[in-house]
């Protein structure tokens, strides 16, 4: 028995989920069409740093953190959590589309899963939806970056 909420029409999840806010009406049939959900349990890895990045994820219900690999003298550190309503994963956009971090659920986590290199065809076929979804994406990066960062002094900090 999960212990998840029953799910939604993909079409009502898509248009309420924040990563989405003020995206055009016209760009939703297009990303229903290529969204499927996908449950994890609690601290199952979602991916690993060095795997392909082949899909981008929006959390849906649940909480993941992403960690560093091994740091010497501190074992795996968890530079941020994520949650309801957040994206998870920017490396799927870039080359070499290598994920640079491990994630793993913290709970039990629902997300919505895309996959990235039709994603990533869609953004190069429509540019007005490749426009909205690099501007998504960039914000996601710098916002994740700067956490990062900040979690990374508050460690050093502490040493």
């Amino acid at each position: 028995m999960s212990i998840l909420s029953p799910i939604q029409t993909m079409s009502t999840v898509l248009t309420q989920h924040p990563f989405w806010k003020n995206l055009p009406s016209q760009f939703f049939p297009i990303l229903e069409e290529h969204a499927t959900y996908q449950d994890f349990r609690a601290k199952e890895k979602m991916f690993s740093k060095g795997q392909n990045a082949d899909y981008f994820y929006l959390i849906i219900e649940g909480r993941v953190t992403i960690e560093t690999p091994f740091v010497p003298g501190e074992g795996v550190i968890s530079v941020q959590h994520v949650g309801a309503g957040e994206p998870l994963g920017w490396s799927w956009f870039f080359p070499p589309h290598k994920w640079h971090f491990t994630a793993r659920a913290v709970e039990p986590t629902r997300c919505i899963v895309f996959d990235a290199a039709r994603l990533r065809q869609l953004a190069d076929a429509d540019p007005a939806f490749g426009y909205q979804l690099a501007m998504r994406v960039g914000t996601l990066v710098t916002e994740r970056l700067q956490a990062t960062r900040s979690r990374l002094l508050n460690i050093c900090e502490v040493v």
